[in-house]
């Protein structure tokens, strides 16, 4: 409940999947530790969001996300 009324539909639904999304957060991390939980974590939003945006046909995100790995990358192993 909300500002002492009931949630609309949309609202609803957007509850429910932010607490859908807390919980894997929350099971990613119990299982694999805190640091290690938050990079699988982003791992995964980064996945269903380059999905989404190839899909609509802006591969940019997908450029964008490559390039942040490869510099996380390059910072820490060359």
């Amino acid at each position: 409940m909300s500002a002492g009324r009931p949630l609309t539909k949309a609202e609803r639904k957007a509850f429910n999947r932010a607490k859908h999304e807390q919980k894997i957060k929350q099971d990613l991390i119990a299982q694999h530790g805190n640091e290690l939980g938050q990079f699988y974590y982003w791992l995964r939003v980064t996945n269903m969001r380059g999905t989404q945006t190839y899909h609509e046909g802006n591969p940019d995100f997908v450029r964008e996300v490559a390039l942040a790995l490869h510099n996380v990358y390059s910072r820490h192993f060359g």
